[in-house]
């Protein structure tokens, strides 16, 4: 039987056109009756939000009204101490690159010895009708490192977790969804999405 198919089963969709984020958030939202898809691929929106719970909702309505499902967005970025939480909302479009990225933040930070920082992510939960019904929000505190733990990362590479002893981006699925500000919103999510769907 097509599950995907069927009328009775309750389909998410995840605001997101990456396969692996959708794959993530799956799993950091723990086993659920529910088919988890990614956005339609013509599916394009503009974050003008002014917060990352703005930014959030602009895609996850825009996610459930294009296909009449329940949807699910999150946004996140990375905010530093010393440059008064920049760059935050503007991460993604901090530079074209990862590498560009990564020397644009050494760069500013290059006389800095208090090097603490944090990733923050915020999820918004959308009824098929585009209304939000729930958010949550999650945070992950570091430090910024002189350098990259390994190449050909973003910045996800130079968090350095004190709890893992390693970067974020070396962090296991496991460590993300307990220590991780995507896994962390994703886990204070869960009980509203249940509610929410009528899921026991």
């Amino acid at each position: 039987m097509d599950l995907t198919r069927s009328p009775s089963v309750l389909k998410l969709t995840i605001a997101s056109g990456n396969p692996h984020k959708v794959a993530e958030i799956e799993g950091m939202l723990g086993p659920l009756p529910l088919i988890v898809v990614r956005q339609p691929s013509d599916l394009d929106v503009e974050e003008t939000g002014t917060s990352y719970l703005e930014n959030a909702l602009l895609k996850a309505s825009a996610a459930a009204q294009l296909t009449g499902t329940w949807a699910l967005a999150d946004d996140s970025g990375l905010e530093v101490d010393a440059l008064n939480g920049a760059p935050g909302l503007y991460t993604a479009r901090l530079a074209p690159t990862d590498d560009e990225k990564i020397s644009k933040l050494l760069r500013s930070m290059a006389d800095q010895p208090y090097r603490s920082a944090l990733f923050r992510s915020a999820m918004v939960l959308c009824s098929p009708d585009g209304a939000s019904v729930g958010s949550a929000e999650g945070i992950c505190w570091g430090e910024l490192l002189k350098g990259p733990a390994y190449p050909n990362g973003g910045l996800e590479s130079l968090f350095w977790l004190r709890e893992t002893r390693c970067s974020y981006g070396e962090m296991t699925q496991a460590q993300l969804s307990r220590l991780g500000s995507r896994g962390k919103a994703a886990r204070a999510m869960a009980p509203q999405l249940r509610q929410q769907l009528g899921i026991l």
